[in-house]
Order: C-alpha cells, then structure tokens, then sequence
C-alpha cells in the first residue's frame, strides 16, 4: 500500500543511510539507564506501526512488549521479531482484556482515523495510558470525549506529534521565543505529494474523515502553532480538486488554508495529495527568518535561519519521541511543545474550520481557548 510514509520513507531513504547512525548516536549517547520504562502495547501493525517499532529497539525509557491486531498472521510475526509474549497479544474483541495485565502500561493507537475514538476510549477504560496518532479525531467533538473519558480513567492521552521533539524545530523555536526573528509577521507551510494506491483507507472517507487535510495538512496547520507561538483566531479556505474519481465527496484533494494570529501574523498553508515536492516551513519576522525543508518528513530535516544553517543532531523521530512520551507519562517532565489531548483537540477544532470554510466560502472565528 502506497502511503504518505511510503513516500517520505523513499524520498529521505539514502539521506538516513549516509547520516543518521553516527549522528544519532551523538544525539543520545550509550550510557546505563536505571529509571522507569513505559510498557507499550502497539494497536495496529501496518506500515507505521512498523516504523515505530523498529525505533522502539533503540530506546530506554520505553519497551514494545504488546501487541494488538485484527490480523493473526502480523501478531505472530511480530511475536517472533520482537519477542513479545503471548499473554500480551490481543485482537480488536478482545483488547478490552488487556485491563488485567498489569505487564502493559500504555496502548499506541497507530489504527485508521475514524478508529481512533472507539479504541482511544477502550484503552483508557481497560486503565491503560494512551498515546494516538494524530489526527487524533475526526472532529472536534470526538477528541473531546476521547479527552474526558481519559480524564475519567485517570489517564496521560497523547498524541504522536513526533516533530515537537525534532532538534531542528526545537532550535527555531528557541530562537524565536529568544526574540532573535523579531516581532513574527508570517509562516507558510506547504504539504504534499501524488497519493498512490487508489485503494487505500486514506481515500475512504468512512476511515479517514476526509483527505489530504486530515494526513499530511494537519503538519502545516499544526507547525504554523509552533513556529509562531501562537493559536490562530480566524482561518479563510479554498479547495481544489482535479481528480473526482480518485477523491470522491469528502475526500479533499488540495486545500489552501490561510490563519490570522492575535499578534497580528499571518500563515498560509497547502495540503495536497497531488504535487510531490512539498515540505516546507518558513518562517519571518522583522529581525530575521527561519527555513525547514524537509520540515515533517522522516528525515533528516534539514534548516537555516537568517544566521546560517542548522546542524542539529539528525535523529530517529519515533525513537526520541517514545523516549519524551515515556518522561512525560512516567516521570511527569513538561515537553516544550505540548503533545496532550487539548493540543490536539486545538488541531481539530481548525480542521473543523476549515472544512466549513470551503463550504460557506466565509471568515470562520476561531476560539481554540473555549
């Protein structure tokens, strides 16, 4: 199956293999750790769950040690790679049994978008800590009871934003919140590529809640957060789409988006699925600018500001990521940009905007805040 992550994992794939084994190891240096560890049981062993298991080997603070599935043969494959026992394999009927293994501390949701909801709130009922993929609803309203029933298990919802640890992003942020970009007048961000297999969920609207908004345009509307520092109050949208056999109702093929911040910055951002070659921050002030291209892919990101390049470490985004996660559910530690639920519901609550922006053609008002 052609995907987003199939297509950035071929893009960047001989970049990682020159660079990212002796820089990550600068990054995070062998040494013993003899702190907490966050059990985590993976729900949904495609392609990215993959990704992200694979990055789990390298970490210390977390550990894959279950696994859940509705297909038989995966569970046993991944049994015998990760060596991962039986007791701590489970199917989409039988998951809500994983309450009783006190072995398992937090479910990873890597399932299509529509079945974040049920199995976010499933999780959190069977008391396990919950980390979801993002988009992390289809709308503002589900992410909103995914957040209460969390609450009400009394436990951590958070939401694989891999790139609020990214060394590079964390850099430009610092930079700005220093006060070295000035006063911040604009960010664009640009998403994209030519979507491949037609047959795929991300094309379902039943499964995706929609199109290339929801999978590779949530980057930009969420970094145009990060990079300003700020929470949009208004946004303005137009969609395009050229292809109404490949993208049926529902299902976005090019949408542009524009944001207006209380400190009187402006973005504006695109998200396709079909234009390859798109993934690109840019950020300006009045001192100075800062540039990410590749800004979300897999990696390596590469940046410059008006000051010169940035040769921050290059990292494996999913391994650092569950290392944070892991601080942040077990130790309590405050990342820099928030990877919560509310984070996410405040994606969401834009997406929604969004959508009724293309289809009324209006200003929507925005209160991320409420």
């Amino acid at each position: 199956m052609n995907s987003r992550r199939d297509f950035l994992q071929k893009i960047t794939a001989s970049a990682i293999a020159l660079t990212i084994l002796p820089r990550y190891s600068m990054a995070m240096p062998e040494q013993p750790y003899d702190g907490p560890v966050l059990r985590v049981a993976i729900m949904g062993l495609g392609s990215y769950g993959s990704r992200v298991a694979e990055a789990m080997q390298s970490c210390k603070k977390a550990k894959l040690v279950g696994v859940i599935s509705g297909t038989p043969s995966k569970i046993k494959d991944w049994q015998s790679k990760y060596s991962i026992p039986e007791k701590n394999c489970y199917n989409y009927e039988t998951f809500d049994k994983i309450k009783d293994n006190p072995d398992i501390d937090a479910v990873y949701v890597i399932t299509p978008n529509a079945l974040h909801h049920p199995h976010v709130i499933r999780a959190a009922q069977a008391g396990k800590h919950v980390i979801c993929e993002k988009p992390m609803a289809l709308n503002a309203k589900e992410g909103q009871e995914m957040i209460n029933a969390c609450k009400k298990a009394n436990v951590k919802l958070l939401v694989g934003y891999r790139m609020h640890f990214e060394p590079h992003t964390l850099e430009i942020i610092r930079m700005r919140k220093a006060g070295e970009f000035g006063k911040i007048l604009f960010f664009q961000g640009l998403c994209g590529f030519k979507i491949g297999d037609p047959n795929q969920w991300r094309l379902n609207k039943q499964l995706a809640g929609g199109g290339s908004l929801m999978d590779i345009g949530i980057y930009a509307l969420n970094g145009s957060r990060y990079m300003i520092g700020e929470d949009p109050i208004w946004v303005t949208a137009q969609e395009t789409k050229t292809d109404h056999n490949l993208f049926k109702p529902g299902v976005d093929e090019t949408i542009q988006f524009q944001m207006g911040f209380p400190g009187g910055a402006v973005a504006s951002c695109l998200s396709t699925y079909n234009m390859n070659n798109l993934d690109r921050f840019f950020l300006n002030g009045e001192k100075g600018f800062a540039e990410l291209q590749p800004s979300t892919g897999y990696g390596p990101i590469k940046g410059r500001t008006n000051k010169g390049e940035l040769n921050q470490p290059i990292v494996v985004h999913q391994t650092l990521q569950m290392e944070e996660m892991s601080a942040i559910i077990l130790q309590g530690k405050q990342p820099v940009v928030p990877v919560d639920g509310e984070e996410a519901l405040k994606d969401l609550k834009v997406i929604d905007a969004i959508y009724e922006a293309v289809k009324s053609g209006n200003k929507i008002t925005l209160k991320l805040a409420e």
